[in-house]
């Protein structure tokens, strides 16, 4: 059965021109997963791969990112996976301020119609957003010192969730010795 609320926010993105993302992109990548997530993962932005499918981590990131999953025993359909963007910035440049302040509010809303119970933010962008989002940012820092602990985030819309910052799977695509560092952090995962 499909959220009415998530499908609206479907729509929405689908019609979206509130920057210029909307001019290049090929599909906007939404989001994909169970609409009743205990677990939410938010990364920075779609790739390539997703830009084409409209699925969110489907390319060599999201390979390592069900491996990751795989290993603490969580399907990835038992999870909702998004971005920070919905769109593709060119060349996969970061995001920009403009952006994130034009498409937050559509994440915010999913987050809102989901409420998961656990927030994993994949990388600086999404810590950023999220921990100042439940009144954790004088706790934000750098995504090295922040990976793989647990905050307690609150506010009224949402209500208590906890956030857990981790490096973005990507990393591991860059650099191989990463993947048993990510390996070891979701551990924390799956004790929560």
């Amino acid at each position: 059965m499909i959220n009415s609320k998530l499908k609206t926010i479907r729509d929405q993105v689908v019609a979206c021109q509130l920057c210029s993302l909307a001019k290049t992109r090929t599909l906007p990548v939404i989001g994909q997963g169970s609409h009743k997530a205990k677990i939410m993962f938010v990364g920075e932005a779609p790739g390539a791969n997703e830009d084409q499918t409209g699925q969110p981590f489907c390319g060599r990131a999201g390979n390592i990112l069900g491996e990751l999953l795989e290993s603490i025993g969580i399907k990835r359909e038992e999870v909702y996976i998004c971005n920070i963007l919905k769109c593709r910035p060119p060349n996969n440049r970061a995001p920009l301020k403009s952006e994130i302040d034009a498409c937050t509010p559509y994440l915010y809303e999913q987050i809102k119609s989901i409420k998961p119970k656990v927030i994993c933010c994949l990388g600086n962008f999404s810590v950023r957003f999220i921990m100042e989002k439940f009144n954790l940012q004088n706790k934000i820092q750098g995504i090295s010192r922040l990976r793989s602990q647990m905050f307690n985030g609150e506010n009224e819309e949402v209500g208590k969730v906890k956030i857990v910052p981790m490096y973005h799977p990507a990393v591991a695509t860059y650099n191989a010795n990463m993947k048993s560092v990510l390996m070891e952090d979701f551990k924390v995962l799956k004790d929560i």
